[in-house]
């Protein structure tokens, strides 16, 4: 005769295999006597601590600030990035740029002061600036000039205008020429950054000068420079603050010179536009109801 089950037991399942079954971490780390294993609310294990196996080691280190000295400007920075957002994880990035600014490139000693102003472990940093190409994880040029090679700087002359930078930079250690996918300026193609300044259309009889000016510390064409493009939109205009205009849209401090554009494209296919406007199309009337039931 077969036996009645206790309440809550399976065929084969006591409630302890079944705890073990739900939670095989704290389960295996009820196991290990002497051992307090912290949880944070949502269950997951203290940082460091990736796969139960892991639960046999310590936890990975952070850099301890009584022992790890961070560059006043550097630790500004990051902590000002990490005050944007609600994760202060999410300001990795913008942390490890920095540190690269200020060593160069992504170097054990950038990666443990960006660590330790973050309180993360290296590994975790370590494993963000491996994945993000504008990250160096190895010792570069310290200035850093980069040929968007994609579609539309391409067919502008972009493999042409990194083959002339390289030329013109061989044998110099300071620089770092390379091509990247894709720096998002279609408009201004071919274009570089220029340690971090998007500068372009570039054309092959400026790159010495650009080369030169980079050499020299002086800004790299300075003409040419995204950053200081006027707007060409009417519509971004705004008079300057204390304006006496009644009438005038509302007033920002520092106001805007946009300019009227040069280019044209006319009416659509090159002709005039002629006729009345065509009609507002309207929804097709609902369908009419069946009376029979």
């Amino acid at each position: 005769m077969i036996g009645r089950r206790k309440k809550g037991e399976r065929a084969g399942i006591t409630e302890t295999t079944a705890a073990t079954a739900a939670d095989p971490i704290g389960a295996r780390a009820a196991e290990m006597p002497g051992r307090e294993v912290t949880r944070f609310g949502h269950g997951s294990r203290v940082p460091g601590w990736d796969d139960a196996v892991d639960l046999d080691k310590d936890p990975a280190q952070i850099p301890d600030p009584a022992t790890t000295p961070v560059p006043a400007a550097l630790r500004e920075e990051i902590e000002a990035h990490m005050a944007k957002y609600p994760d202060f994880r999410s300001a990795a990035i913008p942390a490890l740029a920095a540190a690269q600014r200020v060593h160069g490139w992504c170097s054990p000693e950038a990666i443990w002061q960006a660590a330790c102003v973050m309180r993360l472990t290296p590994g975790y940093l370590i494993g963000v600036a491996s994945f993000y190409d504008m990250l160096e994880t190895q010792p570069v040029g310290r200035h850093s000039v980069y040929v968007c090679t994609n579609i539309s700087c391409s067919l502008c002359g972009a493999d042409e205008l990194l083959a002339r930078l390289e030329e013109e930079t061989e044998g110099d250690p300071d620089f770092n020429v390379r091509h990247f996918e894709c720096l998002g300026a279609c408009d201004i193609a071919p274009m570089a950054s220029v340690d971090g300044i998007y500068v372009g259309p570039i054309t092959l009889d400026e790159v010495a000068i650009l080369v030169e000016q980079i050499r020299e510390g002086t800004p790299p064409l300075p003409g040419k420079q995204l950053r200081k493009r006027k707007s060409t939109d009417p519509g971004a205009a705004r008079p300057v603050a204390g304006d006496a205009d009644p009438g005038a849209a509302p007033a920002i401090e520092g106001g805007a010179d946009p300019i009227t554009p040069t280019t044209t494209y006319g009416t659509p296919m090159g002709g005039e536009i002629t006729g009345p406007p065509a009609a507002i199309e309207e929804a097709p009337p609902p369908p009419e109801e069946d009376d029979d039931t």
